[in-house]
């Protein structure tokens, strides 16, 4: 499985402010199944969403 990272927020937004959940909230409203994850690294909010990768066949 593999994801895609739709957008970025810093995660020191205004107190009371959820930019993240907003977009991502919007992205469902849209028929796309995103989500907000945290990136400790760079102490941001993520919205991504995830893709299942094809499986081989083997032969």
């Amino acid at each position: 499985m593999s994801r895609t990272v739709l957008e970025r927020f810093p995660a020191g937004g205004p107190r009371g402010s959820w930019p993240a959940e907003e977009f991502a909230g919007a992205r469902r409203e849209e028929g796309v199944p995103a989500r907000v994850v945290m990136d400790l690294e760079s102490d941001a909010f993520l919205v991504v969403v995830e893709q299942r990768t094809p499986e081989r066949v083997r032969e």
